[in-house]
């Protein structure tokens, strides 16, 4: 009896090890998967803003609060997927860009953009208000927050305007052309699975983007380093 009591504790703890060791396994993967995201929306920002007189106006960049990527959302599930894209955002704060948080996008149209199959969309969160849009659990992008197409590089004039009234500015990028558009009817949301895989359990976009009560791991930090090299003003405390 004792022997065959020896055998099934060894299997249970065996059976532990293997358990643990697959979700180890899990959980550097899904990990890896959002540094691939982190990683894969700033070098959608550094294309752009490396681009001479094609990306985002300095005047408008330095102005912002909050800066959103999504890369590669693809047009069907876009229109018709209950997640159409997935992306990240980092938010000014005293000591410099915040961790990244985790968002989904989806609904929506694409205006002059329709026949595109895929597209990376940037947003500016240019004050306040717009600021609050991205810590709510969802918001849509013309209904709960105001929208307009940002300008495109040296539309000085137009950048001014904008950044005294809208409360968010949004681009996309087809086919290397990088244009400001009107992205009415996106909603937009916190990605919980993938905020629990880097973060934890429980932790919200307000506690990455404002509170400063998380630190991104070294993987997912590509983000926040990119927007630093283009725009270092920190939040006013």
């Amino acid at each position: 009896m004792k022997s065959r009591s020896m055998i099934w504790i060894v299997a249970a703890f065996c059976l532990a090890l293997t358990v643990g060791a697959v979700a180890q396994a899990q959980a550097q993967k899904n990990l890896a998967d959002e540094a691939n995201q982190s990683e894969n929306a700033a070098r959608v920002f550094r294309e752009i803003m490396d681009t001479p007189d094609k990306g985002i106006p300095q005047e408008l960049l330095d102005g912002a609060e909050c800066v959103a990527v999504f890369p590669s959302v693809f047009k069907a599930r876009f229109v018709f997927g209950g997640r159409g894209g997935r992306g990240v955002a980092s938010c000014r704060t005293a000591t410099g860009w915040s961790a990244p948080a985790f968002f989904t996008l989806g609904g929506g149209g694409f205006g002059l953009q329709i026949g595109a199959q895929s597209m990376d969309f940037v947003m500016l969160f240019m004050n306040k208000d717009g600021l609050n849009s991205l810590l709510s659990d969802q918001f849509t992008l013309g209904g709960d927050a105001s929208v307009a197409a940002g300008p495109v590089g040296r539309q000085a004039g137009a950048a001014t305007d904008l950044k005294l009234n809208a409360q968010i500015l949004s681009y996309s990028r087809s086919k290397g052309l990088f244009v400001g558009l009107e992205l009415k009817g996106v909603v937009i949301m916190p990605d919980k699975d993938d905020m629990r895989y880097v973060y934890g359990e429980g932790v919200t976009a307000k506690d990455v983007l404002m509170e400063n009560k998380v630190t991104a791991p070294v993987a997912a930090r590509d983000f926040p380093n990119t927007l630093g090299r283009y725009s270092s003003r920190v939040a006013k405390k």
